[in-house]
């Protein structure tokens, strides 16, 4: 063969190695467990976006398929049946489990913590998804961030919240570490699935629910059974949804695949953050017009729920050696961005509300 031949081919053989890789690794098909309803597309939307884009990037081998909460498992079971192997994969929320440990908090969002700008960079560059980690291994599974919501509305409540008082016996729909601080003030904080909080808070068995922003909760109908929206979530400036894959089955996966997770995670992760921020204004024009009172919680209610997060906060740092451990990195990831935001973002984005209101 000629010198010329051999360089052809030396040539070509980069451009038919992904092929080649593509076709030697496994066909798998996985099952997905969603805890989101499929009516909610952009919370629930981005399991499929996920499953297409881990399709896309191996050339088909890879599919996984994305089941409705309760076709397999409950939606707040699904993190159990991924550590027992009853399916590959779910996409869900980490502060629904805080009952198994206090850390799994730091996955969604703490009450007063950060925002979705801060929570994506301590999760992509402040070793987030690390620490994160070492915690899950205990559980059986590997995680990633796969979507954020950005920040959410304070929810949905039947009668007015004028002072610390009305939280007072109060029984909201409120997961995670913000129900703690909730029932710290006399609320009495419920854990329902999406699908199950219209009908609660319409026939009156709680009083108040939180699940996301406008786009979400037009959709859901709260609008139609109370009367006011708060803002804002205090218990999550943003809030990441999760993917969880049992730990056998991720040590299994060819590296090409695990990569193909983590890209088709991230980029999920980025789209759903745009939906939301595409879509809530309009939803909120039309919830206002519906006749919804839109209020902000009172100062004397935020200062209160904001003394009690510190004091969880801390309380759990000094009791959970697994919180205490994330807090450190996350702590000073949280103290470090704020004073950097002080000086660009926060100013920009107050003088920008102040000059729109004197237009």
């Amino acid at each position: 063969m000629s010198r010329r031949s051999l360089l052809g081919l030396a040539a070509a053989a980069p451009l038919a190695a992904p092929a080649v890789v593509y076709a030697q690794a496994p066909a798998l098909r996985w099952r997905l467990t969603s805890s989101y309803p499929s009516s909610l597309d952009a919370i629930h939307g981005a399991g499929p976006l996920f499953a297409r884009t881990v399709a896309e990037l191996t050339d088909d081998r890879f599919q996984i398929r994305v089941f409705n909460p309760g076709e397999i498992v409950p939606p707040l079971q699904a993190l159990d049946a991924v550590q027992a192997g009853t399916v590959e994969a779910c996409h869900t929320t980490a502060s629904f489990y805080t009952g198994k440990n206090p850390a799994f908090a730091f996955a969604t969002g703490l009450p007063f913590g950060l925002n979705t700008r801060q929570q994506n960079a301590w999760m992509y560059e402040g070793g987030g998804i690390e620490a994160m980690d070492e915690l899950f291994r205990q559980y059986n599974v590997k995680g990633l961030p796969l979507g954020t919501t950005g920040a959410q509305m304070g929810g949905w409540y039947r009668k007015e919240i004028r002072s610390v008082e009305d939280l007072k016996g109060l029984k909201m729909r409120i997961a995670g570490l913000g129900g703690t601080v909730l029932s710290r003030l006399g609320g009495v904080p419920q854990q329902l699935a999406g699908g199950d909080l219209y009908p609660a808070l319409e026939r009156g068995t709680i009083d108040a629910v939180e699940w996301l922003g406008p786009y979400d909760d037009e959709r859901l109908g709260f609008h139609k059974v109370a009367q006011y929206y708060y803002y804002p979530a205090w218990w999550e400036g943003a809030a990441n949804t999760y993917l969880f894959v049992n730990q056998q089955q991720w040590a299994a996966l060819p590296k090409s695949y695990q990569a193909a997770i983590r890209t088709a995670a991230a980029e999920a992760t980025h789209w759903m953050v745009g939906r939301y921020d595409m879509r809530s204004p309009d939803a909120l024009r039309r919830i206002l017009a519906s006749g919804t009172q839109l209020r902000p919680f009172p100062r004397e209610v935020m200062e209160a729920c904001y003394r009690e997060a510190m004091a969880v906060e801390q309380e759990l740092a000094t009791s959970s050696p697994e919180f205490r451990k994330i807090h450190e990195g996350w702590a000073k990831a949280r103290d470090d961005m704020r004073a950097w935001f002080r000086v660009a973002e926060l100013s920009f984005d107050n003088f920008l509300a102040q000059a729109a209101q004197r237009r």
